[in-house]
């Protein structure tokens, strides 16, 4: 698999009350589509898109932070057909796709929920290092 593209699509991050205290934040990433892209740049592979949502939920209802897009993998004919036949069945990834997906989901998606929060001054919705 070789991921050719990255899109956010949907950015929204929104504060309604003040930040008091200590904040629990729940973050959670999911597929919530995946098709065949019509890109055709080696005969010999298709071109999967994968559909995803990710949002951060600050308890108390203080605010939420929902980034959607999509994310573009070449794959082998045989294995984009099989990833396809999975997902139509059962709504599920192989193993594998997914890990390699999520990682790439997560990376992008942490760095932007940061930003975000920084700009609405929410707390960053992942732990930042820190100097002890």
């Amino acid at each position: 698999m070789t991921i050719i593209a990255f899109n956010f699509t949907k950015m929204s991050a929104e504060k309604k009350k003040p930040v008091k205290g200590q904040v629990n934040i729940s973050n959670n990433v999911g597929i919530k589509d995946v098709s065949e892209s019509k890109l055709s740049l080696d005969a010999k592979k298709k071109a999967l898109k994968f559909e995803f949502e990710y949002v951060s939920k600050y308890d108390a209802d203080i605010g939420s932070i929902q980034l959607s897009g999509d994310t573009i993998y070449l794959v082998e004919i045989k294995a984009a057909d099989e990833i396809l036949a999975s997902w139509k069945k059962d709504k599920k990834v192989p193993e594998k796709v997914m890990r390699e997906l999520m990682n790439r989901i997560l990376a992008k998606c942490n760095v932007q929920a940061v930003v975000l929060s920084r700009d609405i001054n929410l707390p960053a919705p992942i732990p930042l290092p820190k100097m002890k």
